[in-house]
């Protein structure tokens, strides 16, 4: 048989799976941060967003900044099931691409928005095309291979939603309405004087525009039916025998014939890693299982209250004090009102918060991990989550003339909230990754487990806003955030039928 000649450079390096896949994550952490800074940049702007757009009454004004927010996660909701398929069947990179090039179209149209529809259709656009979530969950689990190695894998993706979740506020709150910040630069009649929160949707879709370059040229593909043959040097022995990856023997000069019946007697040759089997469809495992369901409801249900959270945060930050909170009514929790607070100075603490989870995804989560192990340190986090909700009322009975003990308080509340919060997100991933029957299916569980997250997010949102709206107009601000607490309860419970999984029940045993 005539030999075949290769030309160029390795399309895919030799990766050695005992190896941590530092490169690989480091660049999907790159293209995963502009989301993150995207979707949590327009926190800070969404109440007086919608009051500028005048929909309904004032004091409606939390719901529809909650119905604006959530239109992203209503269409990521229908969507990020079949993304997750769609990933299983043309590849994890394209179906990633795709989402980020949706959420930048997404902020431009929210950017230039007019109207209440204008910025809902913006919105939606994003969410139908993103099913970055599910897709990075399972580009992460392709790379890692090692069980030790999941603990640290597993934290970076959370580690960048928080990086993202300090710059995107950042952005939102110091560039929304530029022209009321800096008239010189921004004078009347501008483009920026007229669109007043088209600056930071620019930015963020500047910071997009980056991450798809990055993604499209350095980042590698992962499914294992869709990694190309390696393009090997021209002196090089070609035929069907060829392994996907490179070996020592194939590298060698003079070349060597794949086909002699010496090959693979060399002792310190690299193994070639082939690709998963093809299997019918009939074949595939079920991904209905009572240990994923159940580990996806605990995910749905932290979602739902963490989005609660994330939404109540800056309208009660910024929503001006009543009277009766610091005066009469001073020591009850019956008021109406939040603190106070301007634009820039929730922008700033929300950045503050962003530190905190930064700090608690490096250095906590691997440390307790290791400690507790997976599964008990998801169900302490779990338990103690409701918690979070209480601590957050009392913060309006504080004198606004006491400002140092206002944001002491504040940020005491940060921490624990991010002390909980930050550790589950990545054990729930961790869970749920060991629960999958097959690699043929990844991609469809996290995307699965997507859909649902999603989901939550688009209720979340419009539900507390309504509660908060319904608590202030009858003097009972934290109605909201007692409903919240109780849905942290009813996860606090759930967690206890999320199956023990049986890596850490035989890692205890030994």
């Amino acid at each position: 048989m005539p030999s075949r000649r290769g030309s160029g450079r390795a399309y895919r390096r030799v990766c050695n799976p005992d190896e941590f896949p530092t490169v690989q994550l480091l660049l999907l952490a790159i293209v995963r941060l502009a989301e993150p800074i995207a979707l949590t940049s327009i926190f800070p702007y969404a109440f007086p967003l919608v009051k500028r757009l005048n929909v309904g009454n004032e004091e409606d004004a939390s719901f529809y900044a909650g119905l604006v927010i959530s239109a992203f996660s209503f269409f990521e909701a229908l969507m990020g099931m079949y993304w997750g398929a769609v990933s299983d069947r043309v590849g994890r990179k394209p179906v990633l691409l795709l989402g980020c090039m949706g959420t930048m179209f997404s902020m431009l149209l929210v950017g230039l928005a007019n109207n209440i529809w204008v910025a809902l259709l913006g919105r939606a656009i994003g969410g139908f095309l993103n099913g970055n979530i599910g897709v990075i969950q399972t580009m992460v689990g392709e790379l890692v291979i090692k069980p030790e190695h999941e603990p640290k894998a597993y934290s970076i993706m959370p580690f960048v939603w928080s990086l993202g979740t300090i710059i995107g506020p950042m952005i939102g709150g110091l560039f929304a309405d530029p022209h009321d910040s800096w008239p010189k630069l921004f004078p009347s009649g501008s483009l920026f004087a007229r669109f007043p929160y088209l600056l930071p949707n620019l930015i963020c879709a500047g910071l997009l525009a980056v991450s798809i370059l990055l993604g499209y040229f350095l980042l590698d593909e992962t499914h294992p039916d869709k990694q190309p043959r390696v393009l090997l040097p021209d002196d090089t022995y070609l035929s069907e025998n060829t392994p996907l990856l490179e070996t020592s023997d194939a590298l060698k000069r003079p070349a060597v014939d794949l086909r002699d019946e010496n090959y693979g007697s060399v002792r310190e040759r690299i193994t070639p890693i082939p690709p998963a089997p093809k299997v019918d469809d009939d074949m595939v495992p079920t991904i209905w299982t009572k240990r994923i369901m159940a580990i996806i409801i605990s995910l749905s249900i932290f979602t739902y209250h963490s989005m609660t959270f994330d939404h109540l945060l800056p309208i009660f930050l910024e929503d001006p004090r009543s009277h009766a909170s610091t005066t009469a009514y001073s020591g009850s929790l019956f008021f109406a009102g939040g603190l106070g607070l301007s634009l820039h100075t929730v922008g700033l603490i929300m950045a503050v918060q962003g530190f905190i989870a930064l700090f608690t995804q490096a250095v906590i989560f691997p440390l307790a991990a290791s400690y507790f192990g997976i599964y008990q340190l998801f169900i302490l986090v779990t338990v103690f989550h409701p918690v979070v909700y209480l601590s957050v009322p009392p913060l309006a009975l504080i004198p606004a003339e006491s400002t140092f003990l206002l944001h002491t308080a504040i940020y005491a509340m940060l921490v624990l909230r991010n002390l909980l919060g930050i550790l589950l997100y990545p054990l729930l991933l961790i869970l749920l990754k060991d629960a999958t029957p097959s690699s043929n299916v990844l991609g469809k569980v996290n995307g699965l487990a997507a859909s649902a997250g999603a989901a939550c997010r688009m209720v979340a949102p419009p539900v507390a806003g309504m509660l908060y709206a319904m608590g202030k107009k009858s003097g009972c601000t934290p109605l909201a955030w007692w409903a919240s607490a109780l849905v942290a309860l009813v996860g606090s419970v759930q967690c206890f039928w999320v199956p023990r999984e049986r890596r850490e029940t035989e890692k205890e045993a030994a």
